[in-house]
């Protein structure tokens, strides 16, 4: 397998979205697409939304044009999954169609995914396997929208995952794989030359699903012939640890503080290190620091022996652990937590 095949796939993807992104912001201002600012907001203006619509045209343009004939079916039903989600995000970035039709969305894009054959092997049991499937999509592609709070965020750490799946994909000579994370990843970098801080334009959930549901494919489609079951799984969770870190610390804190899942807040790890001082550029390098560092991880324990593998595998979660404990620390002693609404007492 050439790595200069792949190149023409990442051009593609990176001048396609670069060049449609002005264009979709254009076509979002005039359909009023926009985001307002509100109070759990970091912007303080009006921005065009639709960015997704530039992401989404470029990857299936470089797929499209470079992808390998020989996994035309796969890729078909992945593609079909993007469409499916892109289509949602756009209606829900102007209709705000709420979690639930998201949520459809989601779990009929995956089942297409298990249509195609593609879905993870963990258990070898399909009663087991089919139902992890669902749950990972979905887990990875809302991740992917909640961690898209801030300029540059989204796009930047989505590129940094999409680069090591590139890497690691190669390494085990996964044609598709590497394609697939190719295209992510051009698309994603042409459209942070817009997105990173001050913003001309957000990606919207339109872009956001997108780009969740592809990592999501690139988690269950990676595989090794060496390394054991038992080390191989923790790759894709230390290549997406940065989306998976900050949904598991939103959703566990908002429900420890009785609240729903799903009501949007200023409780994501981008928000607690702003609370402690750093700016917006600072966080964004902290986070971007952060992906490559476990992405680097991811590498390596693909590449190394297994007892080696495994050790630093752990080391790497181990770690994640103690850092969500220092962001649960931080809400507590920098930001004050949300109190759910009360009812009012039954009058007698």
């Amino acid at each position: 397998m050439d790595a200069l095949q792949f190149i023409p796939i990442l051009v593609v993807g990176f001048a396609a979205s670069l060049g449609l992104t002005p264009v979709s912001r254009r076509i979002a201002m005039r359909l009023g697409v926009v985001d307002k600012p509100n109070q759990r907001k970091i912007h303080n203006d009006h921005k065009p939304l639709m960015g997704g619509l530039a992401i989404y045209a470029a990857l299936v343009l470089s797929l499209l044009l470079f992808s390998p004939p020989q996994h035309f079916r796969e890729l078909g039903f992945i593609l079909a999954g993007t469409a499916v989600l892109a289509g949602v995000g756009l209606l829900d970035d102007r209709y705000n169609l709420g979690i639930r039709i998201r949520l459809v969305a989601m779990t009929v894009a995956a089942l297409g995914l298990v249509a195609a054959g593609i879905s993870i092997q963990l258990f070898q049991t399909p009663w087991i396997d089919i139902p992890l499937t669902i749950f990972w999509v979905l887990a990875i592609t809302n991740a992917t929208n909640f961690m898209d709070n801030m300029d540059g965020l989204t796009a930047g750490i989505s590129a940094i995952a999409a680069g090591f799946f590139v890497i690691i994909a190669f390494s085990q000579g996964l044609t598709l794989v590497t394609s697939l994370a190719a295209a992510l990843m051009g698309s994603a970098v042409g459209f942070l030359v817009f997105n990173f801080s001050p913003s001309s334009i957000f990606m919207g959930d339109m872009g956001a699903l997108v780009l969740g549901f592809v990592m999501a494919t690139l988690g269950i489609k990676l595989k090794f012939g060496v390394q054991p079951l038992n080390v191989t799984w923790m790759i894709p969770l230390l290549v997406l640890a940065v989306p998976l870190f900050d949904i598991t610390l939103v959703v566990v804190t908002r429900l420890l503080e009785g609240r729903s899942p799903a009501q949007a807040g200023k409780d994501h790890t981008s928000h607690r290190l702003m609370s402690i001082g750093f700016s917006q550029r600072q966080t964004l390098f902290i986070l971007y620091t952060a992906g490559i560092i476990f992405g680097a991880i991811g590498a390596l324990v693909g590449a190394a022996p297994p007892d080696i593998a495994l050790r630093v595998g752990v080391a790497g979660l181990l770690f994640l652990a103690g850092a969500f404990l220092l962001m649960m620390w931080i809400r507590l002693r920098y930001q004050k937590p949300v109190q759910p609404p009360t009812q009012p007492p039954a009058q007698p």
